[in-house]
C-alpha cells in the first residue's frame, strides 16, 4: 500500500503576475478554496496519511494553511461559527503535512529529489501542486490500482490536442488494453511533428523509490531546469513503466483562461450559489449577445 505523498509547489507562477507576486500560485482560489488544497484532499481520498509539500521562496502561505490558526478560531468561537471552525481543523488534520526547501529553482526533477530522504525506500505518488483533476474517482485512486495489479511506476495520461503536444511531456507506447500502455520512451515537450503521440502526462505519477538514483544523474537541460521527464526516459530503459488515461479532466489553470473557466464551472457545482450563477451568466450572454448585434 502506497502511504506517501510528494506534491511539488516552488514555481513562481509568472503567468499569473501581479498576483502571484507575494501568493503563490497554488494558493488561487477556485472558488473559495485553493488549488493546493484540492490536491492535497484528492491524495488523502485515496488514502495517503503522509504528505511532503517541497516549498520554495514566497511560499509560507501554503505552510500557514495547512497549519491551525488558533487566533481565527477564538474569533469564530466567540460568534458562535461552530461550522467554520470545523472547515478550518479539518484542513490541518486531513494528514500528516511536512515541508522540505527547494533552495534553488531547478526544476520539477529536482524539487522531487529534493524528497528523497522522506521517501526512503517505499514506492510514492507524486501530484503537482497547481493541477486540479476533476474525475468521479479521485485520479491518485485511479493510479493506485494499476500500481497494484502490475508493481511498476505508473504515470497518468490524457490526450490533447496536437498543437498542444509542445506543452508536455509526452509517451510513445503501445495500448496493451484499453487506457493502459506500455511506455516505451518521453519525450519532454516535443514540436507536434515530432511527437510520438498526443499522450500527455497528467501531473499525477506513482514511482518508486529507485527514481531518486536516475534523478541523480539527470543533467539539467536547455532551460537550466531537471526535467523529471528525463529522468523517466532513462529509467523506462531498465524496467517496465506503464501509463493510464485519466477518467476524468484536468483543469489547465496555468493559464488566465483555463483558470477562470474552472472558476466558473466548479461554481456551477456549488450549491449555494448555482443557481444565481446561471441566472447572471444567461442574462450576461444575453446583453452580450443583443450589444454586439
Amino acid at each position: 500500500m502506497i502511504r506517501k505523498a510528494v506534491i511539488p509547489a516552488a514555481g513562481f507562477g509568472t503567468r499569473f503576475l501581479p498576483a502571484t507576486k507575494s501568493q503563490p500560485k497554488e494558493m488561487l482560489p477556485i472558488v473559495d478554496t485553493p488549488v493546493i488544497q484540492y490536491v492535497v484532499e484528492e491524495a488523502v481520498a485515496a488514502g495517503i496519511t503522509d504528505i511532503l509539500m517541497v516549498i520554495g521562496k514566497g511560499k509560507r502561505a501554503i505552510e500557514e494553511h495547512f497549519d491551525r490558526s488558533f487566533q481565527l478560531e477564538a474569533q469564530l468561537q466567540q460568534k458562535n461559527r461552530h461550522e467554520e471552525i470545523k472547515s478550518l481543523r479539518r484542513i490541518s488534520e486531513m494528514a500528516d503535512i511536512h515541508f522540505v526547501w527547494q533552495k534553488e529553482m531547478k526544476g520539477l526533477g529536482d524539487a522531487v529529489y529534493c524528497a528523497r530522504h522522506h521517501v526512503n525506500d517505499e514506492p510514492f505518488v507524486v501530484l503537482l501542486g497547481d493541477t486540479l483533476i476533476d474525475a468521479a474517482t479521485p485520479a491518485t485512486s485511479q493510479l493506485f490500482k494499476m500500481y497494484e495489479r502490475f508493481q511498476e511506476p505508473v504515470v497518468l495520461l490524457e490526450e490533447v490536442e496536437h498543437e498542444r503536444v509542445s506543452r508536455y511531456g509526452i509517451i510513445d507506447g503501445k495500448e496493451v488494453e484499453p487506457g493502459v500502455f506500455l511506455i516505451s520512451d518521453f519525450v519532454e515537450k516535443p514540436a507536434p511533428q515530432e511527437a510520438p503521440s498526443h499522450l500527455a502526462i497528467a501531473s499525477r505519477y506513482v514511482l518508486t523509490p529507485e527514481i531518486f538514483d536516475y534523478l541523480s544523474r539527470t543533467t539539467a537541460g536547455k532551460s537550466g531546469e531537471i526535467q523529471l521527464t528525463d529522468a523517466l526516459k532513462m529509467m523506462v530503459r531498465q524496467r517496465a513503466m506503464y501509463g493510464l488515461r485519466l477518467r476524468g479532466r484536468r483543469c489547465d489553470i496555468g493559464n488566465k483562461d483555463g483558470f477562470v473557466r474552472t472558476n466558473v464551472e466548479f461554481a456551477l457545482k456549488d450549491p449555494d450559489i448555482a443557481d444565481s450563477l446561471k441566472t447572471y451568466l444567461r442574462n450576461l450572454v444575453a446583453d452580450f449577445t443583443k450589444n454586439s448585434k
